[in-house]
Protein backbone atom coordinates (compact mmCIF):
# COMPACT_ATOMS: atom_id res chain seq x y z
CA UNK A 1 0.00 0.00 0.00
CA UNK A 2 1.09 3.95 -0.51
CA UNK A 3 1.98 5.17 2.47
CA UNK A 4 1.17 8.31 1.47
CA UNK A 5 -2.65 7.13 1.23
CA UNK A 6 -2.20 5.32 5.05
CA UNK A 7 -4.81 7.88 6.04
CA UNK A 8 -7.64 6.68 3.91
CA UNK A 9 -9.97 4.13 5.69
CA UNK A 10 -12.47 3.15 3.40
CA UNK A 11 -10.22 2.74 -0.04
CA UNK A 12 -9.64 -0.73 -0.80
CA UNK A 13 -11.42 -2.28 2.13
CA UNK A 14 -14.66 -3.87 2.85
CA UNK A 15 -17.51 -1.46 2.69
CA UNK A 16 -19.50 -1.06 5.48
CA UNK A 17 -23.31 1.34 4.89
CA UNK A 18 -23.53 3.80 7.53
CA UNK A 19 -28.00 3.44 8.44
CA UNK A 20 -28.14 7.31 8.87
CA UNK A 21 -26.33 10.64 7.81
CA UNK A 22 -22.89 10.42 7.83
CA UNK A 23 -20.39 13.09 7.30
CA UNK A 24 -17.47 11.86 9.49
CA UNK A 25 -16.55 9.19 6.56
CA UNK A 26 -15.52 11.65 4.50
CA UNK A 27 -12.08 11.82 3.63
CA UNK A 28 -9.36 13.52 1.54
CA UNK A 29 -6.48 13.46 -0.35
CA UNK A 30 -3.79 16.01 -1.55
CA UNK A 31 -4.11 17.33 -4.85
CA UNK A 32 -1.32 16.86 -6.98
CA UNK A 33 -2.06 19.57 -8.86
CA UNK A 34 -2.19 22.51 -7.48
CA UNK A 35 -0.03 24.74 -9.54
CA UNK A 36 -3.59 25.09 -12.20
CA UNK A 37 -7.06 24.85 -11.98
CA UNK A 38 -9.48 22.20 -13.12
CA UNK A 39 -12.57 20.84 -12.87
CA UNK A 40 -13.83 17.45 -10.81
CA UNK A 41 -17.31 16.19 -11.42
CA UNK A 42 -18.99 13.80 -9.78
CA UNK A 43 -22.37 12.23 -10.79
CA UNK A 44 -24.26 10.27 -8.27
CA UNK A 45 -27.57 8.35 -10.58
CA UNK A 46 -28.96 6.49 -7.58
CA UNK A 47 -28.96 9.19 -4.60
CA UNK A 48 -31.66 8.68 -2.25
CA UNK A 49 -33.14 10.28 0.90
CA UNK A 50 -36.18 10.44 2.90
CA UNK A 51 -39.07 13.04 2.73
CA UNK A 52 -39.18 14.47 6.05
CA UNK A 53 -43.20 14.68 6.45
CA UNK A 54 -43.63 11.38 4.81
CA UNK A 55 -40.99 9.22 5.32
CA UNK A 56 -41.07 8.08 1.29
CA UNK A 57 -38.22 7.67 -0.62
CA UNK A 58 -37.25 10.24 -2.81
CA UNK A 59 -34.62 9.27 -5.86
CA UNK A 60 -32.01 11.84 -7.82
CA UNK A 61 -28.84 12.04 -9.55
CA UNK A 62 -26.54 14.26 -7.42
CA UNK A 63 -24.00 16.23 -9.69
CA UNK A 64 -21.13 17.63 -7.58
CA UNK A 65 -18.28 19.76 -9.70
CA UNK A 66 -15.35 21.50 -7.72
CA UNK A 67 -12.28 23.27 -8.51
CA UNK A 68 -9.80 22.03 -5.99
CA UNK A 69 -7.41 23.42 -3.71
CA UNK A 70 -5.06 21.38 -1.62
CA UNK A 71 -7.53 18.98 -0.60
CA UNK A 72 -9.54 16.39 -2.60
CA UNK A 73 -12.55 14.50 -2.19
CA UNK A 74 -11.75 10.75 -1.68
CA UNK A 75 -14.41 9.26 -4.47
CA UNK A 76 -15.48 6.17 -2.18
CA UNK A 77 -15.84 7.61 0.88
CA UNK A 78 -18.21 10.58 -1.23
CA UNK A 79 -20.26 7.37 -2.38
CA UNK A 80 -20.19 6.25 1.19
CA UNK A 81 -21.61 9.40 2.37
CA UNK A 82 -24.18 9.79 -0.19
CA UNK A 83 -25.65 6.45 0.26
CA UNK A 84 -25.94 7.75 4.53
CA UNK A 85 -28.77 9.56 3.01
CA UNK A 86 -30.76 6.82 2.19
CA UNK A 87 -32.57 7.23 5.68
CA UNK A 88 -32.03 11.19 6.18
CA UNK A 89 -34.78 12.72 6.40
CA UNK A 90 -34.56 15.93 4.60
CA UNK A 91 -36.39 18.33 1.82
CA UNK A 92 -34.91 18.35 -1.50
CA UNK A 93 -33.10 21.42 -1.08
CA UNK A 94 -31.84 20.92 1.93
CA UNK A 95 -29.74 17.80 0.80
CA UNK A 96 -28.17 19.92 -1.40
CA UNK A 97 -27.03 22.49 0.81
CA UNK A 98 -25.82 20.22 3.73
CA UNK A 99 -23.87 17.99 0.69
CA UNK A 100 -22.48 21.58 -0.44
CA UNK A 101 -21.59 22.99 3.17
CA UNK A 102 -20.29 19.57 4.65
CA UNK A 103 -17.77 19.28 1.47
CA UNK A 104 -16.80 22.73 2.02
CA UNK A 105 -15.89 22.29 5.16
CA UNK A 106 -14.20 19.34 4.47
CA UNK A 107 -11.51 20.17 1.37
CA UNK A 108 -11.63 24.21 1.31
CA UNK A 109 -12.06 23.90 -2.40
CA UNK A 110 -11.87 27.21 -4.79
CA UNK A 111 -15.06 26.53 -5.83
CA UNK A 112 -17.92 23.91 -6.12
CA UNK A 113 -21.20 23.65 -7.10
CA UNK A 114 -24.17 21.00 -6.48
CA UNK A 115 -27.25 19.80 -8.16
CA UNK A 116 -30.25 17.28 -7.56
CA UNK A 117 -32.25 16.32 -9.91
CA UNK A 118 -34.81 14.77 -8.05
CA UNK A 119 -37.35 12.37 -10.07
CA UNK A 120 -41.19 13.49 -10.03
CA UNK A 121 -43.10 12.98 -6.79
CA UNK A 122 -46.96 14.21 -7.56
CA UNK A 123 -46.25 15.53 -10.68
CA UNK A 124 -43.16 17.86 -10.30
CA UNK A 125 -39.69 17.31 -10.28
CA UNK A 126 -37.41 19.42 -8.11
CA UNK A 127 -33.93 20.73 -8.96
CA UNK A 128 -32.19 22.52 -6.58
CA UNK A 129 -28.92 24.10 -7.45
CA UNK A 130 -26.32 25.57 -4.51
CA UNK A 131 -22.84 27.06 -5.25
CA UNK A 132 -19.82 28.36 -3.56
CA UNK A 133 -16.84 30.35 -4.97
CA UNK A 134 -14.05 31.40 -2.10
CA UNK A 135 -14.53 34.59 -1.20
CA UNK A 136 -12.51 37.86 -2.19
CA UNK A 137 -11.50 35.67 -5.21
CA UNK A 138 -12.05 34.91 -8.94
CA UNK A 139 -14.20 31.96 -7.94
CA UNK A 140 -16.62 34.21 -5.35
CA UNK A 141 -17.23 35.84 -8.66
CA UNK A 142 -17.86 32.48 -10.81
CA UNK A 143 -19.96 31.78 -8.33
CA UNK A 144 -21.74 35.36 -9.19
CA UNK A 145 -21.50 34.49 -12.79
CA UNK A 146 -22.69 30.81 -12.84
CA UNK A 147 -25.40 31.60 -10.35
CA UNK A 148 -27.07 34.43 -12.84
CA UNK A 149 -26.77 32.08 -15.68
CA UNK A 150 -28.37 29.17 -14.01
CA UNK A 151 -31.69 27.76 -15.59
Amino acid sequence: MNRENDHLHSLGRKTEYKSDYAPEVLETFENRHQDHDYWVKFNCPEFTSLCPITGQPDFAEIVISYIPDVRMVESKSLKLYLFSFRNHGDFHEDCVNIIMNDLIRLMDPKYIEVTGLFTPRGGISIHPYANYGRPGTKYERLARTRFEAHC
